[in-house]
């Protein structure tokens, strides 16, 4: 009877995603080859595709597994996340200084892309539990403590941008499990007052670091005289993008991306990538799909036959659109540059396979959101 699962698979959702993971791989090759790098960083094309085959069937696994299965998971989920960033910090800070990746021969491995996962899933868990209580305020603070559980290791690492969206993930589900928008605003007015006193202690103790300080100086003010530092690569970033026209320079042949002017160009600034060679056209194409597939993961969350699959629906859509938002908003500069990847789209093993199983989850849902037909 389980094959009657498979009739509502969203083949439309895996389209999208498989096409932007095509795309990705893609523009990384164009983005590596032809350059002095090409000896050092060929590899990493193919380590790209050895993730996208290995994402795909742990994103067929994740819908094939009834998504229900993973609230009994949930606190052990929740538990181990905590102790392989808690070794990864130890280790780290024993070993390098400071880590976010576990170095193995053949790969790096990032534990806190996983993490966005785990946090999605037990908040969702715990959320449901307490669906009937949100209005008391105690359940609001022992939600943010749990998700402080995971945060503050992935601040200690230091990864803020990845905390940032993990603290995204739990405002974002805290409003869909019912949460008054009055105590939502009550909350972030809160949390902005408690930023701000603390900001100077943030410094002292370098959780925030100096590289991150002037990533805000020179978005808010920009030195229009630099030419180089801080603010080059946004720059060559414009530069990508304006001079990409409405179908590009064509594949191989973008300027900035192959005179290697357009740093970081295979992840951080892969968009700027996909405009300079494909152009207007390219660039709009990517929105496209990532937009349809963030509506699809707001239409299971819709139609899920209970309050966790809608959550996790939810978490995987916001997770999607907010890392697509600050990437493509730092290559149009209208943000401070953050090291946020574009999901499915950037190089990056752990990112890929995590947002694959993210997709996963909610294939699950959409899978079970009608009983089998006999």
């Amino acid at each position: 009877m389980r094959g009657g699962f498979w009739r509502h698979f969203d083949f439309s959702l895996m389209g999208a995603v498989t096409v932007l993971v095509i795309l990705g791989i893609t523009m990384i090759r164009s983005a590596l080859a032809g350059n002095f790098e090409l000896t050092v960083t060929t590899p990493l094309v193919d380590r790209q595709i050895i993730f996208a085959l290995i994402g795909f069937v742990f994103f067929l696994a994740a819908a094939g597994i009834d998504y229900r299965l993973w609230s009994a998971l949930s606190n052990t989920l929740y538990v181990g996340i905590i102790i392989v960033l808690l070794a990864l910090n130890v280790i780290g800070a024993a070993l390098f200084g400071s880590a976010r990746w576990f170095r193995t021969t053949l790969v790096f491995i990032q534990p806190s892309e996983f993490a966005k996962l785990v946090i999605i899933l037990s908040l969702a868990h715990f959320f449901v539990q307490h669906m009937h209580e949100m209005n008391n305020p105690k359940w609001t603070i022992r939600s943010l403590i749990m998700a402080m559980g995971i945060t503050v290791w992935v601040i200690l690492q230091p990864n803020l941008s990845t905390s940032i969206v993990l603290l995204v993930l739990w405002f974002v589900l805290l409003w869909m499990a019912g949460v008054p928008i009055r105590h939502l605003l009550g909350y972030a007015l809160a949390a902005g007052a408690a930023l701000a006193i603390m900001f100077p202690i943030l410094i002292q103790f370098q959780i925030i670091q100096d590289y991150q300080l002037k990533r805000i100086v020179n978005f808010v003010l920009p030195d229009p005289n630099a030419r180089y530092g801080d603010i080059y690569n946004i720059q060559q970033a414009l530069i990508s993008i304006g001079s990409g026209g409405l179908f590009g320079q064509g594949y191989g042949h973008g300027t900035q991306v192959q005179l290697r002017f357009l740093k970081v160009r295979w992840s951080d600034f892969i968009f700027s990538t996909i405009a300079n060679e494909l152009g207007f056209a390219g660039a709009v194409l990517i929105i496209l799909l990532v937009v349809f597939i963030v509506w699809r993961c707001l239409w299971a969350a819709r139609v899920s036959r209970d309050t966790y699959g809608s959550l996790i629906s939810y978490g995987v859509a916001t997770l999607i659109a907010f890392q697509s938002i600050v990437n493509i908003g730092v290559n149009l500069n209208l943000m401070p540059a953050t090291g946020l990847t574009l999901p499915f789209v950037s190089y990056g093993g752990s990112s890929l396979v995590a947002n694959l199983i993210a997709i996963g989850l909610v294939e699950s849902v959409i899978m079970r959101h009608k009983a089998i037909e006999m």
